[in-house]
């Protein structure tokens, strides 16, 4: 079972989570979600911080606070990190992480390390630090089976907006076939008024010819 410890941020509407150990951290990479954000002290060893976007939001308008709360969560849960000062985290969406055969337990590289931001952390911030502790819970979450859920999920609502626009575009096109047959059905209504017209026409020039 995968032991993961849930924290409250500055916005409670965003989920923030880390494993208990490197062997926690490992389940955390495999079954992470592409809304979720990486943390992790830069060259020190250090937990796994994962927050999880809301939708909408992406890795350039995380808010601020919340931002400096994953921080200063990352850098109190690095047994020589915590102790520091002038710390740098690194954050990364979980899509850009990189997980090979020959690397130890826990350990990740980049696909593309131009894709990872850092944020300086100076000091310990014991007041947030306090704030998150109190909110922290521990559960035992099937992470395979939450990402399988969210994935099937993703697909319902996929088929469902497909089916919409569908909908839409038939219905645009049973607009566009009704008004090409009136604007036909008038010209016809036209032609046969002119046509009418003309043969009045040609019936009282017939008559004039024999008055």
């Amino acid at each position: 079972p995968a032991m993961v410890f849930y924290f409250t941020t500055s916005d409670p509407e965003i989920l923030v989570y880390m494993g208990r150990d490197k062997h926690e951290n490992e389940h955390l990479i495999k079954h992470g979600w592409d809304e979720d954000v990486w943390f992790h002290v830069d060259k020190m060893s250090s937990a796994h911080v994962y927050l999880r976007l809301k939708p909408g939001m992406t890795i350039d308008t995380i808010p601020p606070e919340v931002l400096l709360d994953c921080a200063q969560l990352t850098k109190h849960n690095s047994i020589e990190g915590n102790k520091a000062n002038n710390v740098v985290i690194v954050y990364t969406p979980w899509g850009n992480l990189k997980k090979t055969g020959d690397m130890d337990v826990g350990q990740v590289s980049f696909h593309n390390h131009k894709a990872v931001k850092r944020i300086n952390v100076d000091r310990r911030d014991n007041t947030i630090i306090n704030r998150l502790n109190k909110t922290k819970e521990e559960k035992d979450p099937d992470l395979a089976k939450e990402k399988e859920d969210r994935i099937k999920s993703l697909k319902r609502k996929e088929l469902t907006e497909k089916k919409e626009k569908e909908r839409k575009e038939k219905e645009e096109m049973e607009r566009r076939k009704k008004e090409k047959e009136s604007r036909t059905y008038d010209n016809l209504h036209d032609e046969e008024k002119m046509e009418s017209n003309k043969a009045q026409q040609d019936f009282n020039s017939f008559e004039d010819d024999f008055m």
